[in-house]
């Protein structure tokens, strides 16, 4: 495929790609930085789980294009996704690729990184918070002194559709296991746990977390397929696994 360059009326651009974290849900856990660099932005390709409260910080002039995948939905092919960020770029100049979350976790920023760097293009990382840390509006802490010393995050969907085979691993440990992407396999995860005996481990689902529409439930592993679809908990959600979801109590009618 040809390059894309600037014309003559565009030969100030230099090309930037900035892989963004916003945040967990919430527009106002964006960082500082992040905030800073979507007002300078000259473009902005944002997704599905990115706050569109965020693009009200941009410029009237930026150009903002959803690139977001929603379940079930047709969506942009990660290569479409280059080469937008590659048309952009070489067009506009400063490029935001707003991605929910943490790029880095989950989220293929670097493989974005990598592509625009093959390109010629600038780019800039500008981490986020991670939606697992949004685990704290529920009171459930990731870590717990005498309960869990480390945390394990795991993908529930591997490229292949399948469950991560690391989270056999995870479970050998009381440490606090996060699983991202995971609620299709929801009631895989719960038949690992009963198929090694810890099927009364405690767990909680936490959907839209850091938003007003949040909402949770608690119980344990083997009975979190059943609660979280009475409960009407679907995607985008994290599951938590372990100890530290049940230090207050609070849901134990779900056990």
């Amino acid at each position: 495929m040809d390059e894309i360059h600037c014309n003559s009326s565009q030969n100030s651009v230099i090309p930037e790609l900035i892989v963004l974290g916003a945040g967990p849900g919430d527009p106002e856990l964006i960082t500082m930085k992040g905030y800073r660099l979507l007002q300078q932005a000259d473009a902005v390709l944002y997704d599905n789980l990115a706050n569109q409260q965020l693009l009200s910080y941009t410029k009237p002039t930026c150009e903002k294009v959803y690139v977001g995948k929603r379940p079930y939905e047709r969506y942009a092919s990660q290569e479409e996704i280059n080469e937008l960020i590659k048309k952009y770029a070489y067009t506009y100049g400063s490029v935001v690729r707003l991605k929910g979350g943490d790029p880095f976790i989950f989220g293929r920023g670097f493989e974005e990184i990598v592509y625009a760097r093959s390109q010629g293009i600038k780019t800039t990382f500008v981490p986020g918070i991670t939606s697992m840390q949004a685990s704290g509006f529920e009171d459930i802490p990731l870590t717990h002194r005498a309960v869990s010393e480390g945390v394990w995050m795991v993908t529930g969907t591997k490229k292949d559709g399948t469950l991560s085979a690391d989270l056999r691993l995870a479970m050998q440990s009381n440490a606090t296991v996060v699983i991202y992407m995971g609620m299709k396999q929801l009631t895989v995860i719960a038949d690992t746990y009963i198929q090694a005996g810890r099927g009364d481990t405690p767990a909680a689902v936490i959907q839209h977390a850091s938003l007003p529409q949040q909402k949770s439930v608690r119980g344990f592993i083997k009975n979190m397929p059943a609660l979280a679809e009475t409960h009407q908990l679907t995607y985008p959600s994290i599951i938590i696994i372990g100890q530290v979801t049940d230090l207050n109590h609070k849901h134990e009618n779900t056990y």
